[in-house]
């Protein structure tokens, strides 16, 4: 684990953010944050499982319909079902099992194309765009996958278990998405508790869906006499009908009372009318069948409860009670309870439904014990290499402190990886438990990631909170690590203006050449953020041969500590340096250095494409100078004005290329969205200058037509993906936080422009226009 003070980005290296150039994940196409191996290993039958076999036969017939949807209240069986089905069938199985942690569009299909890749090789492209922490999911990654999932040769059944954790809208949307990319012969099967985000009234006219529920799950008596008899029990066909009425066929009910019988309680009493009531379960798990274990199973149950999987070195550490882990391997053997999640027998979890209502008596009897058993369970992944888990647990534990300092160690690298979502998840828990304004070097790391991630106003919010702690206190102790990161996030944010930026600047190098406390591992990041920064300041100030000798310092130390965006940016600068010089050739050079850096890193700069296509145009490219205006197109709309300095320079940039290219519409919608830029920060010194001679040359145009697909702003750009989604125009505009009439709007104007009249034409439209993949 890295120093909690360890910066990164991702927008290039350019906020001195360390790369994880470690590929964690199994594919040399470069992903980089490990996987649970777990999350895509089936489950096993576990010897004793009643065969489901008349809705197994129901599953390997109806074939015709892609789309399996089984949703149940917890307890029906539903893992068991599919288990059995992937045993049972000849076909090949891609199994994921669903968690929390999924609920980040980048995690979720990385995982789901791992099980699909273990299938049939699903090709680099969707590596690729899962290993660029720019691309975006749904205009991108979602696109390449859905086309590699279609053209799937090998019939494959692509299971995803506990999709009701899934509350990310990007993420739901997603599998709407797959849904209608499945191959023939192949199928997509959603499980969970509740409804799949579907459009299920439209695949059931089609007759593209099978579903399954509670009823169809519920044990016959039959299958509810062969689990009796496999826990050992005796019953006359009258006692088992009996238990068959109380349960409802419901088998967790038939489970517990099976377990209650076995311990010895009476035919009378060994069921109720559960009817899936998680209370009437919890009542009845604790009045009869938790009282009649052993006391040190009881605790080994409740206590463990708190943890999300169950090793026997982690139950020692967390209970600290000797034999924990001989208590674990008995309950193993027992068959009670536990799901194993590996084939080595080392990891398990509770039955969900079990583990709720454990945390539940957990709650009742020991209600303060929970949170320092989840700080021990943080503590022993600490000290295990699992630094996320444990900030898992500390959040769940409400420990402000030492997750705090794990998302200073962790939100730069899980940025890198693209984990957008989870960053923001963790920042936002922070925030809400004031463990911001307390953790300075989090809220600075807060700052830089919202303006990254195209979230101005919250930036702004964590930059005044770093302000606070620096200047609001005199007293306050030195922290020159601290003050060098507020330094450079200071500069990158330019809300002063370039005189301040310069200033900024030139202070977080004079405290990273003092070495003031910063990491090692961050020191040759930090140099580089800040020369860049330093030449950047001077440029805008008008200092062109001084900003140039800076970013000359830039490209030295960010290719000596291998930080390619770092170089990439500073390359790009001065190639739009040498441009204002009159010195095309070295522009061109420099342009062109820019962007075979960013190719082979995977990322995108957007004032390296506005050079590129300017230098293009000069040697009288056209057609590369069109294609480079596209893939401007396609990352505009990420800058803001949270770092003005390049998203008004670039959009000066590309309207000189689209007016070069007779393009009067397109530059006029630049324009307008700097000018819009500049009145947040109109201190961007010659900016500002070349800002107003623009203006008045695209004054002087005349004729310029109706807007076309140049013209799009950068809220339709925004837009468009989604629109290959199932989200409607309310849910859009929820994600965006927008109304609804403003979504709407945009989508018509993005219709106008593209000459379509509905959604579906949009998308094809852009599809064939290169702004969208598909």
């Amino acid at each position: 684990m890295g120093s909690p003070g360890d910066p990164g980005t991702a927008n290039g290296a350019q906020y001195g953010v360390p790369g994880q150039r470690e590929q964690a994940g199994a594919r040399d196409q470069g992903l980089r944050f490990d996987l649970f191996a777990a999350k895509l290993l089936r489950p096993l039958v576990r010897p004793g499982t009643v065969s489901r076999s008349a809705l197994l036969e129901r599953l390997a017939q109806d074939d015709s319909r892609p789309i399996v949807s089984v949703v149940a209240p917890p307890g029906y069986g539903k893992t068991s079902v599919l288990s059995q089905w992937a045993e049972s069938s000849g076909r090949a199985f891609a199994w994921v099992s669903v968690d929390k942690g999924d609920n980040d569009p980048r995690v979720l299909l990385t995982y789901i194309t791992e099980a699909l890749d273990a299938v049939q090789p699903i090709g680099g492209r969707v590596f690729d765009a899962l290993a660029s922490p720019h691309n975006s999911v749904l205009g991108s990654v979602l696109p390449r996958l859905g086309s590699a999932f279609l053209s799937m040769t090998t019939p494959v059944v692509l299971v995803l278990d506990d999709v009701h954790l899934l509350h990310d809208s990007e993420c739901r949307a997603a599998l709407s998405v797959l849904a209608d990319h499945v191959p023939a012969g192949s199928r997509l099967v959603l499980a969970g508790r509740t409804r799949p985000p579907l459009r299920v009234v439209r695949l059931r006219t089609a007759a593209r869906i099978l579903e399954i529920g509670p009823a169809e799950l519920s044990f016959t008596v039959a299958e509810a006499a062969a689990l009796l008899r496999n826990a050992g029990l005796t019953l006359t066909g009258d006692e088992v009908a009996e238990l068959h009425r109380r349960t409802e066929g419901w088998p967790a009910g038939l489970y517990l009372a099976a377990l209650y019988l076995r311990e010895g309680g009476s035919l009378g009493t060994a069921a109720v009318s559960f009817g899936g009531d998680d209370r009437l379960v919890s009542e009845y798990m604790e009045s009869e069948f938790l009282a009649r274990i052993s006391r040190q199973q009881r605790v080994f149950l409740t206590r463990t409860a708190v943890l999300e999987r169950m090793s026997g070195p982690l139950c020692e550490a967390v209970l600290e009670l000797p034999g924990s882990a001989a208590t674990l391997a008995g309950l193993v053997q027992s068959n009670l309870l536990l799901v194993p999640l590996d084939r080595r027998g080392q990891w398990y979890r509770y039955h969900h439904l079990f583990r709720d209502m454990l945390l539940s008596e957990s709650d009742r009897l020991e209600p303060g014990l929970i949170p320092v058993l989840r700080r021990r369970a943080a503590a022993w992944c600490l000290e295990n290499n699992q630094p996320e888990e444990a900030l898992e647990y500390s959040i769940a534990a409400g420990d402000v402190d030492t997750a705090a300092r794990l998302v200073q160690a962790l939100c730069f690298p899980a940025y890198l990886q693209g984990r957008r979502a989870t960053t923001q998840q963790w920042f936002t828990w922070l925030d809400g438990h004031g463990g911001i304004e307390e953790h300075p070097v989090a809220a600075v790391q807060a700052a830089i990631i919202f303006a990254l991630t195209s979230r101005p106003a919250e930036a702004e919010r964590w930059a005044d909170a770093v302000d606070r702690w620096q200047y609001g206190d005199p007293a306050r102790p030195d922290a020159p690590a601290t003050e060098a990161m507020a330094a450079i996030m200071r500069a990158g944010l330019c809300r002063r203006g370039a005189g301040q930026m310069r200033a900024d600047a030139d202070e977080a190098a004079r405290r990273f050449a003092a070495d003031g406390g910063v990491h090692p591992s961050s020191a040759v990041l930090m140099k580089s953020s800040a020369a860049l920064y330093q030449g950047i300041a001077r440029f805008l100030c008008g200092d062109l041969d001084g900003g140039d000798a800076y970013l000359q310092d830039a490209v030295s130390i960010g290719a000596a500590g291998d930080v390619p965006e770092t170089v990439a940016v500073a390359l790009a600068e001065r190639s739009l340096l040498a441009m204002a010089r009159n010195q095309w050739d070295q522009a061109g050079a420099l342009a062109d250095q820019a962007g075979a850096i960013l190719r082979t890193a995977g990322t995108e700069v957007l004032v390296a494409y506005a050079a590129q296509a300017r230098t293009a145009l000069h040697r009288g490219d056209v057609p590369a100078a069109r294609r480079l205006l596209l893939g401007a197109q396609r990352w505009r709309h990420m800058l803001t004005y949270a770092i003005p300095h390049q998203a008004v320079q670039a959009r000066i940039e590309l309207a000189r290329a689209h007016l070069a290219l007779a393009d009067p519409a397109g530059a006029r919608t630049l324009m307008r969205e700097a000018d819009e830029i500049l009145k947040h920060r109109p201190g961007l010194g010659i900016l500002v200058t070349d800002a107003k001679m623009l203006r008045a040359q695209l004054a002087r145009q005349h004729g310029a037509g109706a807007p076309g697909a140049s013209a799009l702003t950068a809220a339709e750009l925004r837009l468009l993906p989604l629109l290959s989604t199932h989200l409607s125009f309310p849910e859009i505009g929820a994600e965006f936080f927008l109304s609804p009439h403003t979504i709407k709007s945009q989508a018509y104007s993005l219709y106008r422009k593209l000459d379509v009249s509905t959604r579906s034409q949009a998308v094809i439209r852009a599809r064939d226009l290169g702004m969208l993949e598909g």
